[in-house]
């Protein structure tokens, strides 16, 4: 029953506004080498959930923003990769893309947790394993001139958008007093 509540909650603010610390709901996943990672974690840095899959458009446009926020903030932000609905092999793709993530290549079991329904889905989390950001509030533009853009052309748009709101994010978090 909590799950189940917990993920509507969820879903609700997914496409209404995601509340500030919001509770991280807990999972353990396996990594790309098989060891147990269990998420939220409690640090002085910033963790971004970002679920995708190596044939998304807008995952693909949005990674190497991704991989600049890795780099920009160091040990201070990791990035968890979370593949879903992907037949294709994850870790040859961030091989291939030398993204600096730690690939989760099973993590379908996850999505309802999170509510998510579809990808690019991401969530910045803080080291108290409270939810600051959900992407999916910025996700949706009903706009004419929009809608006719290709899948590729929308990402190329919106993936540069979404990384300054990331970004912000992440500085708001890590602007804010350890303790």
């Amino acid at each position: 029953m909590h799950k189940t509540f917990l993920t509507l909650l969820l879903a609700l603010f997914a496409h209404q506004g995601f509340a500030q610390d919001i509770a991280a709901p807990p999972f353990t996943l396996a990594d790309a080498d098989d060891e147990q990672i269990t998420l939220p974690r409690n640090h002085d840095g910033v963790d971004i959930y970002f679920f995708w899959a190596s044939w998304c458009p807008y995952c693909k446009a949005l990674m190497p923003h991704l991989q600049s926020l890795r780099t920009e903030y160091g040990d201070d932000v990791t990035i968890f990769a979370l593949n879903i609905r992907d037949e294709e092999m994850p870790e040859m793709f961030m091989l291939e893309h030398d993204y600096d993530f730690i690939l989760l290549p099973e993590a379908d079991g996850v999505m309802e947790l999170y509510g998510v329904q579809a990808v690019p889905a991401l969530f910045v989390v803080d080291g108290r394993g409270k939810i600051r950001f959900n992407l999916y509030d910025m996700i949706f533009d009903d706009s004419s001139e929009f809608k006719a853009l290709s899948h590729g052309k929308k990402a190329d748009q919106r993936a540069p958008r979404w990384s300054a709101e990331i970004r912000q994010s992440i500085d708001q978090i890590l602007r804010e007093p350890k303790g």
